[in-house]
């Protein structure tokens, strides 16, 4: 039976990639507008997996997420390292001159924005998803319109891509992490990387000693991001990314962090994605 993947947008799009990246082609995906949805899907099983953007080297961390994950005790069991591309399509036998909208999300809009510069006659309008729109032009045949979307979305709905690489900043990539309601089976010879998420009292240098127990314990430091304690004001959750070479050195540093940590909690344990051969990946290269 085919795993049914959740992704925040809609077929076509780079959560729809990253999902292809890792389970092919044979899933049943449940697209969900917002994120939200996507973890409904999760709760109550419509879905065995979700993708999620966690954050993007443009636009920062999507703090949003990391809540949904803390509150709804997710894991995370994978992630992945996509770099971002825009391109601009619409329906075949058209060219630039021929489009007079150009439909897509506001961050898309806006990380394309040098490129429309030199297209004035071209008016931007905002919309919910870059795929969603790709697809809408297909299935309802809207002529003088085009999408901002991934080239799969051009593959999957049979437009032509009018301008390749469109957007401002070529070095722009996410991280996407693969996201369920149990715990999952990695095997310890396969983790690498652990996300985990901790409170501290108000004692001065509270944080320093955590750092220190990771830096003594030979973990690596890759993130770390507050969020405040929406019931307590003035305190703040941390949620850290670490990496390491011996599973044994991570064994060690949870240890002692449960001990050190107020409500100390394990977001997953798993394989680093920047260290996988097909990492650094390139949106159109799979």
């Amino acid at each position: 039976m085919n795993k049914t993947i959740a992704i925040q947008g809609a077929e076509g799009s780079n959560h729809h990639k990253v999902a292809r990246d890792f389970y092919g082609t044979e899933i049943e995906l449940k697209e969900c507008m917002s994120f939200d949805i996507l973890v409904d899907s999760l709760l109550d099983k419509s879905a065995d997996l979700g993708v999620m953007a966690l954050e993007n080297t443009i636009a920062g961390s999507i703090i949003p997420n990391y809540a949904l994950i803390d509150k709804y005790n997710l894991h995370i069991t994978d992630e992945e390292y996509l770099s971002i591309h825009h391109h601009l399509m619409a329906l075949k036998g058209q060219n630039i001159e021929d489009i007079k909208e150009v439909w897509s999300h506001p961050m898309a809009l806006l990380q394309c924005k040098d490129f429309f510069k030199k297209h004035p006659h071209i008016k931007l309008v905002e919309d919910v998803d870059t795929a969603e729109v790709a697809k809408r032009i297909s299935k309802e045949n809207l002529v003088g319109i085009a999408a901002i979307a991934p080239k799969i979305a051009a593959e999957i709905f049979d437009l032509d891509v009018l301008e390749d690489e469109i957007q401002t900043i070529k070095d722009n990539s996410t991280r996407f992490v693969i996201v369920q309601t149990n715990a999952p089976n990695n095997g310890i010879d396969q983790i690498n990387k652990a996300s985990l998420k901790f409170q501290l009292n108000h004692k001065r240098g509270s944080l320093a000693a955590i750092l220190n127990v990771l830096s003594d314990c030979k973990m690596n430091l890759t993130k770390i991001q507050s969020l405040p304690v929406i019931e307590s004001p003035w305190k703040y959750s941390f949620f850290v990314d670490i990496t390491f070479d011996d599973y044994k050195d991570y064994q060690k540093a949870e240890a002692i962090l449960e001990i050190m940590a107020e409500e100390f909690k394990i977001l997953g344990t798993y394989k680093n994605g920047r260290l996988k051969p097909n990492s650094e990946l390139d949106s159109e290269s799979k």
